[in-house]
């Protein structure tokens, strides 16, 4: 509707309550929450949607650091920030788990992260590659809703990187919305 045509030909006029219909509404995307896998390398003993909430509520401090970048790219790429953060936590616990800028058990590399503030740039960069496949998953399937193309989305990261759940702990993108990004 209205809201994805601003958000598409006018990005900067995007804010947070609008971009959740550039691509899809994290809340009403069905999720089960972290996988008992995800929770058992995190030291959880339970899974689900509490699992994902523990793991956010850990990386928020640190999240908080780059809230103001983590919004600026997603009112640029007309992405949630929510989604952002709840990738960025997953990937690294914003920037915790990182050894020498390789996170994700040493299958993904983010550059610069560490000790410094990550550039936005990079953030435009991670959260381009995510609106590409947001569109490769559109066009393989119009009729779907926006809110399955973006679950379509996650599952499509997760066979590309190493069979990864992305999609159902993607409940930490609900966890920073209600945070404020």
């Amino acid at each position: 509707g209205t809201a994805l045509w601003l958000c598409l030909f006018y990005p900067l006029a995007c804010t947070s309550e609008s971009q959740t219909g550039c691509y899809g509404d994290i809340n009403k995307v069905d999720t089960t929450g972290a996988s008992c896998r995800t929770a058992k390398a995190e030291g959880l003993f339970y899974c689900g949607v509490r699992a994902s909430t523990t793991i956010a509520a850990k990386d928020l401090p640190a999240m908080n650091k780059y809230k103001t970048i983590i919004k600026n790219a997603g009112r640029k790429r007309c992405v949630d920030p929510a989604v952002i953060a709840g990738i960025i936590s997953r990937e690294s616990h914003a920037g915790k788990a990182l050894k020498d800028g390789w996170g994700d058990r040493g299958n993904g590399f983010v550059p610069d992260w560490g000790e410094q503030c990550p550039a936005e740039a990079h953030l435009l960069q991670g959260t381009g590659i995510l609106v590409s496949m947001i569109k490769r998953i559109q066009k393989k399937f119009p009729r779907w809703t926006k809110n399955q193309q973006l679950k379509g989305t996650g599952n499509s990261r997760r066979k590309i990187m190493l069979k990864v759940s992305y999609i159902t702990d993607i409940f930490k993108s609900r966890f920073y919305k209600r945070n404020g990004y």
